[in-house]
């Protein structure tokens, strides 16, 4: 059912929050039959393969061994680009958060409250695209490093949600005065719709979209400003 709804909010409803990932390894392996030897290594490469894996396996069947074995390298080899494995998840879980900057990128509404919409429906259809790195991105973040910013995808996905909703409020639309605390109660309601339509509780394609926006338009009635509506 995840799948089909992702299907439709891609082709139909929700076009822009579209990706399409580059199959890096299938690259990798044609260009070594072709030219009849290894390609280099890279980190890029490296974490392409595991993304596959990761979506088609599962973290639990996920080994340096393995990836070594499949890449054509010794596992030795793979310790020149990460320091272990949760090294490896920690940079794929990355990269998906940078994938749903993408999709938060491509959303165009002037509206502020269309784009709020907008970007809710996008996290969700993140959610559903690859239910195994939506779930890698929350249980391996960056390790935090005082006075740094260990996760800039993860904020720069939260700022642009802050920013739809600072804009609404200064046009009038909400009637909250924190943009980050509003921000945060639309994005609690959304996980919450992501992580109950990946456990297949909605019946139907119909079901899951019109809890989504039921959802969405619940939390944008507590706080749209009375004379907004």
């Amino acid at each position: 059912m995840a799948h089909e709804l992702q299907i439709r909010l891609v082709n139909g409803v929700y076009p822009q929050s579209g990706l399409v990932a580059t199959d890096l390894a299938k690259q990798f392996a044609l260009m070594r039959q072709a030219v009849g030897m290894r390609a280099p290594l890279t980190r890029e490469l490296l974490i392409e393969t595991a993304r596959q894996q990761l979506e088609s396996e599962g973290v639990g069947q996920l080994s340096l061994r393995g990836l070594a074995r499949q890449l054509g390298v010794t596992a030795p080899a793979l310790y020149a680009y990460v320091k272990d494995k949760d090294d490896l998840l920690e940079a794929v879980a990355t990269e998906h958060f940078e994938q749903l900057v993408q999709r938060f990128d491509a959303i165009d509404q002037a509206d502020p409250l269309e784009r709020i919409r907008a970007l809710s429906r996008a996290y969700v259809l993140h959610a559903l695209s690859s239910p195994a790195l939506f779930h890698l991105m929350f249980r391996y973040p960056p390790t935090p490093v005082p006075g740094v910013d260990a996760f800039p995808a993860a904020t720069r996905a939260f700022d642009a949600a802050s920013a739809a909703t600072s804009e609404a409020i200064a046009a009038g639309q909400l009637a909250v005065t924190d943009p980050g605390v509003a921000s945060m109660t639309m994005w609690a309601a959304i996980h919450g719709v992501a992580e109950v339509l990946l456990l297949g509780f909605a019946a139907d394609e119909e079901a899951s979209v019109e809890l989504m926006n039921s959802v969405i338009n619940t939390v944008l009635a507590g706080q749209v400003h009375p004379l907004a509506q």
